[in-house]
């Protein structure tokens, strides 16, 4: 059987940060994992510009941010297997933390991978129509967002030519834009929520700027149409989510694009035991990013749905470093209990959820997302009953994550530290 020392599963921006991390703490003995013919993930069809301003302190487009990790991983002589499956992840039953990694691929047929610490960073994938309830036939024209996305800028394929835009996240806010760039007219795009779920900027330049309609609180109740779409009827909702009779609008179109949210790609997380959060979805992890399986850590849009690719890289970059601390033993095995970090008053969950502080480092950054728009509220951060963070911003929305830092000296100076909790205050 095959060894290695850190196997990395997947080869997009999460996957070549950790593995770039991981090799640049000195771990030599790392192999990713990637499923699609090239490496970069879903960069590769995000055309448009607005990636790297953290990471490079310049605007790049999302090919060119992947290149940006490509090369390096290239220059540092890390292997990345293309055209590669991963099929199971299972523990190795001989009383070790070692993993097996089962994959396929066309050269080497089925293949199983001894791993002593494994990081997980497969992505995430769209929700599909089946699981939005939308009455109506099933004709050809019905396409989620990434995929639209995929057909424009990869297969030189254009999906329709009247187009309504269910969901208001990053990927159907950009895909309106870029649909009538291509010459298509997006004649709306519903939002069930009386807010938006993508980032302020892509409101602004995407739909405000060519003058396409975001009709919140509304979603589609209809579609017409049996070989493919030819309307689709949308109605305004009320606090429950449900349809207001006499609030109907019908669009003539060819097209129904869906940016009904995203979801950890979780199967291989669930089938090797690791617990779930019920809010992500995605794994839950420590301070190290360490799932509740020993030597699995995870990263990126697997762990939780990001909204810059900055933060993913950044996130990842610290599964890779400690995944090679972890082979070379060097996490500390400690005694004192972990400690729980909750989320509370509209803020919807942290990552990480479980910190301790015999594992910390001299910083821990939390990262959250809101249920809602608020604004003219504080972000306030409780050790026990202690408020030591009471930081006031004038908007909180869904459709962006927000990143607490706090001092490891500071958690230490609270005695019998049991909670953290992160939650938003009036006042």
């Amino acid at each position: 059987m095959n060894t290695v020392k850190i196997a990395i599963i997947g080869g997009g921006p999460a996957g070549l940060a950790a593995a770039i991390g991981a090799r640049e703490a000195g771990e030599d003995s790392i192999l990713v994992l990637e499923r699609d013919r090239l490496s970069g993930g879903i960069l590769n069809q995000c055309i448009h510009n607005g990636f790297g301003l953290h990471t490079f302190k310049e605007e790049l487009t999302g090919p060119e941010y992947a290149q940006r990790f490509i090369d390096r991983a290239e220059e540092l002589k890390i292997p990345c297997r293309l055209n590669t499956m991963v099929m199971d992840i299972s523990a190795a039953g001989d009383g070790s933390s070692d993993k097996i990694v089962t994959y396929l691929n066309r050269e080497e047929g089925l293949v199983q991978l001894r791993a002593e610490a494994v990081v997980l960073a497969m992505g995430c994938r769209e929700r599909p129509r089946g699981a939005l309830n939308i009455p109506g036939f099933r004709p050809a024209g019905i396409y989620t967002a990434g995929t639209a996305q995929r057909l424009v800028n990869i297969e030189g394929f254009m999906p329709g030519k009247r187009v309504v835009i269910l969901g208001s996240g990053d990927i159907g806010l950009i895909m309106a834009r870029r649909m009538t760039l291509e010459g298509a007219k997006v004649l709306a795009v519903a939002e069930l929520m009386p807010y938006s779920g993508g980032l302020k900027r892509n409101i602004v330049q995407c739909l405000d700027d060519f003058g396409i309609p975001l009709k919140l609180s509304h979603t589609v109740v209809d579609i017409e149409g049996k070989e493919r779409v030819q309307a689709v009827t949308i109605a305004q909702v009320d606090e429950h989510s449900t349809p207001i009779p006499g609030t109907e609008e019908r669009y003539e179109c060819d097209t129904l694009l869906l940016s009904c949210g995203l979801l950890p790609e979780n199967e291989l997380t669930s089938a090797l035991g690791a617990d779930i959060s019920p809010v992500t979805r995605g794994p839950e992890v420590n301070e190290s990013l360490e799932t509740s399986v020993p030597g699995v850590f995870a990263c990126g849009n697997v762990l939780h749905v990001h909204d810059l690719v900055d933060f993913v890289s950044q996130e990842a970059e610290l599964a890779g470093r400690n995944a090679a601390r972890f082979v070379r033993g060097e996490i500390p095995k400690t005694e004192i209990p972990d400690i729980r970090v909750t989320a509370e008053n509209g803020v919807r969950y942290t990552v990480p959820e479980i910190i301790n502080t015999d594992r910390l480092e001299d910083t821990l950054t939390l990262r959250f997302r809101v249920g809602a728009v608020y604004k003219d509220i504080y972000e306030s951060v409780y050790l026990n009953d202690r408020r030591i963070l009471h930081k006031k911003k004038k908007i909180f929305s869904p459709g962006e994550m927000e990143t607490i830092v706090l001092k490891k000296s500071a958690i230490l100076e609270v005695p019998d530290l049991k909670t953290i909790t992160v939650k938003l205050e009036e006042e």
